[in-house]
């Protein structure tokens, strides 16, 4: 298979609609983060044929998911492979049914205040997530139901805490909005072609994580100060992710 356009960060897949490779976003102190190293997804227990070798021609090493037991045990996981390592750390402890919300609610404040939730709650898990992703050999995908809120809340608190921009974590947050339309065709295949009634649904606008980090930082501080008090981050494990995700200094480029 060839290697992901750097042009277009999204990897195609035949069942998979939010697959995409976190590379390419500068970083303050003028390095970027590694091509081939760190991947985004929707579920991963869709995988099967062709999208299933497509995904092992990666040369994933660890799966994080990032969903309930509950949404694991109804709705599947990736399949199993010794080529990977696999781990559940569900990071959402609230679940919330999106599509039955009603039309009056707003996305942007409504998403952030979720994610609030989840910065708190999953505290524990969000830790053991970066650990998971530092400590990895090879390249690692985490991944939720449609690979936009608890992965891009994650996707967002390591892209800042490599250094990268606020408003480069929040631009990849908004490329979901690519995938919202077969997100919501999947849903309605599911339930008989139904819509679901809160018109949000599979939305990923700027607007909800510039709201979530700015009430991030209006509570801790800072992200960083957030991840050092909150989650126990210390300056070891931000430069174990440094070291395994980012170019080196001085360097160009680079792949996995």
């Amino acid at each position: 298979m060839p290697p992901v356009s750097r042009q277009s960060r999204h990897i195609p897949f035949e069942r998979l609609h939010n697959f995409r490779d976190l590379g390419g976003y500068p970083t303050g102190d003028g390095r970027s983060v590694r091509w081939g190293r760190l991947y985004r997804s929707d579920s991963l227990a869709k995988l099967a044929g062709d999208d299933w070798e497509r995904f092992l021609d990666l040369g994933i090493g660890t799966v994080v998911d990032l969903r309930y037991p509950w949404e694991i045990e109804a709705r599947g996981r990736v399949p199993e492979d010794a080529s990977f390592a696999y781990h559940n750390l569900s990071i959402e402890h609230r679940p919330y049914d999106q599509p039955s919300l009603g039309p009056e609610v707003e996305v942007g404040p409504f998403l952030a205040e979720r994610y609030l939730e989840v910065a708190d709650d999953g505290a524990a898990e969000l830790r053991q997530a970066l650990g998971v992703i530092a400590a990895a050999d090879g390249p690692v995908v985490f991944h939720c139901a449609s690979g936009k809120d608890r992965t891009g809340l994650l996707a967002a608190l390591v892209l800042l805490l490599l250094g990268v921009s606020e408003a480069d974590a929040v631009e990849d947050f908004a490329l979901t909005e690519r995938a919202t339309g077969r997100l919501l065709a999947d849903w309605r295949a599911a339930h008989g072609d139904r819509e679901p009634t809160w018109p949000g649904y599979g939305r990923a606008p700027a607007e909800v994580m510039t709201l979530f980090l700015a009430a991030l930082a209006r509570r801790h501080g800072s992200v960083r100060d957030y991840a050092a008090n909150a989650l126990g981050v210390d300056e070891a494990l931000t430069e174990a992710l440094r070291e395994r995700l980012l170019t080196p200094a001085g360097g160009r480029g680079g792949g996995a």
